[in-house]
């Protein structure tokens, strides 16, 4: 075999010899790696040195579960009349909000995973759907209209999995259902995603700080009755709440006081939990699943400063009466330095109101100082915040989906001249992003600055005015990074 006469020209046979190998191209493995040797031989004669080339990354393929096999569940009809699909049939899922595709799916490591989900939705909107991971809602997911049942189209998602067997289930969130699912592509690979930053930022890290109970004993406790009576009780201590608790009426929680969760499952249902009149309260819920309160506040803050609320989910059920449910976290007569991180708010109307009333600025100015970052509102139709005189309420990095029950719906409201700094979010699906220089309701204008925001089938961020310089020491992250992140660390059993 002749010798090229450049090294060049081996160096791109090498190259050429790679690409081929990747496709899969004519030569055989063997006759491409005799051809790899000589002109390697070649190159070392020319130019007195031997060239290292690096092979091709390992890279599993994806492996394709099809909707219409075993152990594959489909809620509806297996169907084949809509050409295009893969495989023998579809999904063609019921009308109706518990119909649902479900998939198994088996991982070798724990870690990060890539999904494929092939559809076609011939409807002219989109439908949606949560996407379960077993057993635990970790996004939503809009299935666009592709224009046609035969036109079918993949949508990319990326979830955290466990070792072993999985379950990857799609929930229709309207009685429209899914679109038709023709299959999931799965592919197991990578790394855990980088757990969520622990540590407190934000307004409540100002005028002293909030360290909760640290300066105390820890208790655990399993009764509500026992988490009554240690929450009500005075002295700094961290109360670990096993199991989800039921009760009723207001539990008054006193100074210095950590509540978190244990585990994933663990939480307070049926009752308020009050942070009221205590200048500094001192006081962080953390790792709690904390259910909607018919008729009052999930969590309310009155009158009290120093408050962490933190990598908890907090969800309702959607009433067809507004009022049905009151707010899930209420910060009110000139509460401050609070910092609201990490939570996941799900299906509520009324959600996270700052400042009570347009009548009350003279308890309310000057405070209300609250910081709200790495949360993900999803299905919350108002207030999230809805703010009235404080300022600067700074919210950065949260991840805002499907609010757009109606043409009232929105996300942020800055009434009454409060100040807020809306940065570096993601808006998919929301009707209106934000409002300040056209009031809200009855409520007239507030300030708004909002820079390096992502506005997907959304409403704008409406702008008006300046605001104050936000004192404390933050890195906002990249827009393009928050939805992730957001998704994968935001909520309870996530620290």
């Amino acid at each position: 075999m002749l010798c090229p006469g450049k090294v060049t020209k081996a160096i791109s046979y090498a190259a050429s010899w790679r690409w081929n190998m990747a496709r899969a191209a004519v030569p055989t493995p063997l006759e491409s790696m005799m051809r790899l040797k000589a002109v390697l031989a070649c190159t070392s004669l020319l130019a007195g040195t031997f060239i290292a080339l690096s092979q091709p990354a390992a890279h599993a393929a994806p492996t394709r579960y099809e909707a219409e096999t075993s152990p594959a569940v489909c809620t509806g009809t297996i169907d084949s009349n809509h050409s295009g699909y893969s495989g023998s049939g579809f999904c063609n899922g019921n009308n109706a909000t518990g119909a649902y595709a479900q998939f198994t799916v088996n991982a070798g490591a724990a870690g990060t995973a890539t999904l494929g989900v092939r559809f076609a939705n011939g409807t002219t909107s989109a439908r949606t759907a949560d996407l379960v991971v077993n057993g635990s809602t970790v996004q939503s997911v809009s299935f666009e209209a592709t224009g046609a049942w035969n036109t079918w189209v993949t949508k990319t998602l990326t979830v955290s999995v466990n070792s072993g067997s999985n379950t990857i289930r799609l929930n229709p969130t309207t009685s429209n259902g899914l679109p038709n699912i023709d299959y999931l592509d799965f592919e197991a690979g990578g790394t855990p995603p980088p757990p969520p930053p622990g540590g407190i930022i934000g307004w409540a890290t100002q005028g002293g700080g909030t360290t909760g109970g640290a300066a105390g004993s820890t208790v655990t406790v399993s009764t509500f009755a026992d988490f009554r009576t240690q929450a009500q009780a005075a002295g700094a201590r961290t109360i670990l709440v096993n199991g989800m608790l039921s009760g009723s009426g207001t539990v008054e929680i006193s100074a210095n006081k950590t509540i978190r969760g244990v585990g994933a499952n663990s939480g307070i249902s049926g009752t308020t939990l009050n942070i009221e009149d205590m200048s500094p309260a001192n006081v962080i819920i953390q790792n709690m699943n904390i259910r909607g309160v018919p008729g009052n506040d999930a969590i309310q803050i009155e009158n009290a400063t120093h408050a962490w609320i933190d990598h908890n989910t907090l969800s309702s059920t959607i009433e067809s009466d507004p009022d049905y449910y009151d707010g899930m976290l209420d910060i009110t007569h000139g509460a401050d330095y609070i910092t609201v991180s990490w939570n996941v708010f799900r299906n509520h109307w009324k959600n996270s109101l700052v400042g009570h009333s347009d009548s009350n600025a003279g308890e309310d100015r000057g405070h209300l100082r609250v910081t709200y970052h790495h949360n993900w509102f999803d299905r919350t139709f108002e207030r999230n915040p809805r703010v009235r005189f404080g300022e600067t309420v700074h919210v950065f990095n949260n991840y805002y989906s499907n609010i757009n029950h109606n043409t009232s719906s929105y996300a942020i409201a800055s009434v009454m001249d409060a100040g807020l700094l809306v940065e570096a979010n993601v808006f998919e699906n929301v009707q209106q992003a934000c409002w300040s220089a056209s009031g809200y309701a009855d409520s007239d204008p507030g300030r708004l600055v909002a820079r390096n925001n992502s506005l997907t089938n959304s409403g704008p961020c409406e702008i008006n005015g300046s605001v104050a310089a936000i004192p404390y020491g933050y890195t906002a992250e990249n827009v393009g990074a928050v939805k992730s992140s957001v998704t994968a660390g935001a909520g309870a059993g996530k620290l």
